[in-house]
C-alpha cells in the first residue's frame, strides 16, 4: 500500500518524537530501534523506509530535540522586552520543574556527556542546536546594550547547562533547589536583569485603572469594616 508524502512525514515525525524522548531518558547508546518503533506505535519493519541506520535516527532525533527546545524558548520569551524575556527564560531553565523533566527538557545537559562517542552527523546536529540557542539568547543580550553579547550569551548558556546538570545529580532535593535558586540569581546579576519580572508586574498594575479602582474600593471597604469593629472612639 502506497502512502502520500504527508503521511510519510507524519510517520517520520512520530518516530523522531519517540526517539527523542527515549534518548533524553536513557541516553543514545541504550536506545534500540525496535523499542522506538514500538513506542511510536509502528512495526520494526517500517524503520528503513525513514532512516538508513540507528546513527541516522539518532542524528535526526537530536535535530528534533533542538527544534522542540527552540519552540520552548519562543514560548517562554513571547514578545516580551529583552530584559523580561531573558528573565522568563532563566526562570524556566533553572527551575525545579525543568530539572525534573528529563524526558522533555533541554537536550544539551541530556546529551553532552554522550556526544564525544557519537558519530560526526550527531555531533554536527548537536553543535548546530547549541549555536542556535546561543544566538537566540545573544540577540536579547545585545538589545540590553552589553558590549560583548555573543561571548556573554555563550558563557550564560554554559553556566545554566552546568547548573541544571549538577542540580539533577544532587540527591538532596533541598540542596538541589538551592543550587538552582543561587544560579538564577547569579545569572540575572550577570545579565543585569534583576527585578525584571517584578518591574513588569508593577507596570501592568499601573497600566490597569480597573485594577487600581478595585484595590481602592477594597481598601475603603476594609477600612470601614475595621472602624465598625473597633466602635466609636471615647
Amino acid at each position: 500500500m502506497r502512502y502520500d508524502t504527508d503521511h510519510k512525514q507524519k510517520t517520520r515525525d512520530k518516530v523522531l518524537k519517540a526517539a527523542a524522548k527515549a534518548i533524553r531518558t536513557h541516553g543514545p547508546h541504550r536506545v534500540g530501534v525496535a523499542g522506538v518503533m514500538r513506542n511510536a506505535g509502528l512495526t520494526h519493519g517500517g524503520f528503513y523506509a525513514h532512516f538508513e541506520s540507528k546513527d541516522d535516527l539518532v542524528a535526526a532525533a537530536i535535530g528534533q530535540m533542538f527544534e522542540q527546545s527552540r519552540a520552548r524558548f519562543l514560548h517562554e520569551v513571547k514578545d516580551y522586552p529583552p530584559a523580561r524575556a531573558l528573565d522568563a527564560y532563566v526562570e524556566f531553565y533553572l527551575s525545579p520543574g525543568h530539572r525534573d523533566a528529563r524526558a522533555s527538557g533541554c537536550p544539551i545537559p541530556a546529551l553532552a556527556a554522550d556526544l564525544p562517542r557519537l558519530d560526526r552527523a550527531a555531533r554536527t546536529r548537536f553543535a548546530e542546536g547549541v549555536a542556535a540557542l546561543t544566538r537566540a539568547v545573544a540577540g536579547r543580550v545585545e538589545q540590553l546594550g552589553h558590549a560583548e553579547p555573543e561571548a556573554l550569551a555563550r558563557s550564560v548558556v554554559a553556566e545554566m547547562v552546568g547548573a541544571l546538570s549538577l542540580a539533577r545529580v544532587e540527591p538532596d532535593e533541598q540542596k538541589s533547589n538551592q543550587m538552582l535558586a543561587d544560579s538564577r540569581e547569579m545569572v540575572r546579576k550577570r545579565l543585569g536583569i534583576q527585578g525584571a519580572a517584578s518591574a513588569a508586574a508593577a507596570s501592568v498594575a499601573i497600566a490597569s485603572p480597573q485594577s487600581a479602582a478595585r484595590d481602592s474600593t477594597h481598601a475603603a471597604a476594609s477600612h470601614s469594616t475595621n472602624d465598625t469593629k473597633r466602635g466609636p472612639r471615647s
